[in-house]
């Protein structure tokens, strides 16, 4: 099983170092269309509606790229991937960008050469379980039978949590979020294990979500964040910048409602930086001064993007907790824009 892990890193690795060299801005400017590589369905984070159009938290992202540099936030092709394909189809040059709740850990960036741009989610893994199981704490569930996604780092925090803990279960492996919901829901599981944003979202789809219950623990660290393959650094300056400009407006106040206003010049120098009207920044990264104005005026700020999609308003009702920005208590930081 080692070799075949071992293996299957570095035929990923392989695929990107052939690709590390692709300008990616040129072929997303001769294409006219951004392949972003998304989930195969979270609602809330990126699924099709019911008109078979992609929305979401992460689509949102995608369109901000696209608006930065096609000037058109709807020219994007969305990929599904699923935990076990993302990686193949980032390295292989499929999609320009992956933005799919994918956890930045150590051999992901520097094992498998990929360029993690930020994080747009700060998320951990917890457990759900349907309320009649009669169960308010993970460590209750000796002998469970779990669902759990292949190719994710839930599986190697789901052995040592209950390792640590002294309990065993028996894994229940499942592809994609849908079979998850399917298995979880036929009973073939008593319980799921994901990042916790994943279970509010696959609970809000259920007929009754109050017959299901969130347990407690939160058992890792899961930073959630778009990526790119190494060797491409220009194209990963825009993406990352993309999502700093997204985060910087909602701190300085740049909302979908007034970007037009503010763009006639502030009396603040970094908003009149970010919305092009002094310096030149988007020169710096090939691209022109509105860059980060159409990734703004895409879809909102990074708070107006959240409460959209997956705040307390929603069907998914996530509290922004972490990812609320730093002057408020969260950890969401954006470098200067100077």
């Amino acid at each position: 099983m080692k070799k075949t892990v071992l293996v299957g890193a570095l035929a990923v690795a392989g695929l990107s170092a052939g690709v590390a060299g692709a300008a990616t801005l040129d072929d997303v400017k001769a294409r006219g269309k951004l392949n972003c590589g998304a989930n195969t369905g979270l609602v809330g984070f990126a699924a099709p509606n019911a008109n078979g159009e992609w929305e979401g938290f992460d689509v949102a992202f995608c369109r901000a790229v696209a608006a930065a540099v096609l000037g058109d936030p709807t020219a994007v092709e969305f990929i599904p991937t699923t935990g076990k394909t993302r990686f193949t189809a980032l390295a292989s040059g499929e999609v320009d960008l992956l933005a799919r709740n994918t956890t930045w850990t150590f051999t992901r960036d520097i094992d498998l050469k990929f360029e993690f741009v930020g994080v747009n989610y700060y998320d951990g893994q917890g457990f759900m379980v349907p309320k009649e199981l009669g169960v308010s704490s993970a460590k209750e569930l000796d002998g469970a039978t779990v669902c759990i996604q292949t190719g994710t780092t839930t599986e190697l925090n789901l052995a040592d949590f209950f390792r640590a803990n002294n309990i065993s279960y028996e894994p229940v492996p499942v592809e994609t979020d849908n079979e998850a919901q399917q298995q979880y829901l036929a009973g073939a599981c008593d319980a799921y294990t994901t990042d916790a944003s994943g279970l509010a979202a696959v609970r809000a789809t259920f007929e009754a979500p109050g017959d299901h219950i969130l347990l407690p623990e939160i058992i890792s660290k899961e930073p959630l964040g778009p990526l790119v393959r190494h060797g491409d650094n220009d194209w990963g300056d825009i993406v990352r910048w993309t999502l700093n400009a997204l985060i910087s407006a909602e701190e300085l106040g740049i909302t979908s409602a007034n970007i037009d206003e503010l763009s006639s010049g502030t009396d603040n120098p970094e908003i009149n930086r970010i919305l092009g009207t002094e310096g030149s920044l988007g020169e710096m990264l090939g691209l022109d001064a509105e860059w980060a104005k159409r990734a703004i005026k895409a879809g909102g700020n990074y708070g107006e993007l959240f409460e959209k999609n997956v705040g307390e308003t929603t069907p998914i009702g996530l509290a922004r907790g972490l990812n609320a920005q730093w002057t408020n208590g969260g950890l969401l930081y954006s470098p200067p824009f100077r």
